[in-house]
């Protein structure tokens, strides 16, 4: 089973508000903040939505 490792690289000041409620949920906060959350079809679709201020990484458990 995979999780993924998620930072936020940019800012979400200035953004779509949609955008950063999903930020939020995700429970990023500040830039360079890094969170691991499982890998299954709900997270990729947030993920996909703000794939242009977040870096993603796997992890192997």
């Amino acid at each position: 089973m995979t999780d993924l490792k998620i930072t936020l690289i940019r800012s979400v000041a200035h953004r779509l508000p949609q955008q950063r409620k999903i930020v939020k949920a995700l429970g990023l906060g500040r830039v360079d903040s890094t969170v691991v959350l499982p890998d299954n079809a709900a997270t990729r679709g947030a993920l996909l939505k703000i794939a242009h201020l977040i870096s993603v990484e796997e992890i192997n458990k």
